[in-house]
C-alpha cells in the first residue's frame, strides 16, 4: 500500500507502469535504453479513492485522463528507470494530495458597513477639497 493521506492510500497493484525510450538528446543511450515510465491509475475503478477527491483528481488530471478514466503520467526527467519511477509516483501521490483537499467554502456576500461608508465618503471629501484648492491664484 502507498500511503497518500492518513485516510487515502492506494493499492500497488492498481498501478501499471510501461517502459519507454526517452524523447530528446542522449545520445546512443537514449536510443536503445527504455529510461522513460508511463504510469496509469485507474481513477475511475478505483476501490480505495472517496467519491470527492475521484470527481477533483478527474478535474485536476485534465488531459492526462483517457476516456476510460484512466490517469497517464509520463517520467523521463532522469538518465535511470529507477529514478523516473520514483518520479512519476511521486507525481502520481502530489496529484491525490491536492485532489484530497476539499474545496473551501463559498463567500457569503456581505454588505459594507455605515461606518466604512462614512468613512470613505469623509476621505473623499477631503480628497476633493485638496484638489480643489490647486490652481487657483489669488487676485485675478
Amino acid at each position: 500500500m502507498i500511503r497518500i493521506t492518513e485516510r487515502i492510500a492506494l493499492d500497488e497493484d492498481e498501478l501499471h507502469e510501461d517502459f519507454i525510450r526517452s524523447s530528446g538528446a542522449g545520445g546512443q543511450n537514449v536510443n536503445k535504453v527504455e529510461t522513460a515510465v508511463q504510469l496509469r491509475f485507474d481513477v475511475a475503478h478505483s476501490p480505495n479513492l472517496p467519491e470527492g477527491v475521484r470527481a477533483r483528481l478527474m478535474r485536476l488530471a485534465g488531459r492526462r485522463l483517457t476516456k476510460e478514466g484512466v490517469l497517464v503520467l509520463t517520467a523521463q526527467r532522469f538518465r535511470t528507470q529507477e529514478r523516473n519511477r520514483a518520479d512519476a509516483l511521486e507525481r502520481l501521490c502530489e496529484m491525490v494530495r491536492e485532489a484530497a483537499v476539499p474545496p473551501p467554502p463559498p463567500r457569503r456576500p456581505t454588505r459594507p458597513t455605515l461606518g466604512s461608508k462614512k468613512r470613505r465618503l469623509e476621505g473623499k471629501r477631503i480628497r476633493g477639497d485638496v484638489k480643489a484648492m490647486r490652481g487657483r491664484v489669488e487676485g485675478e
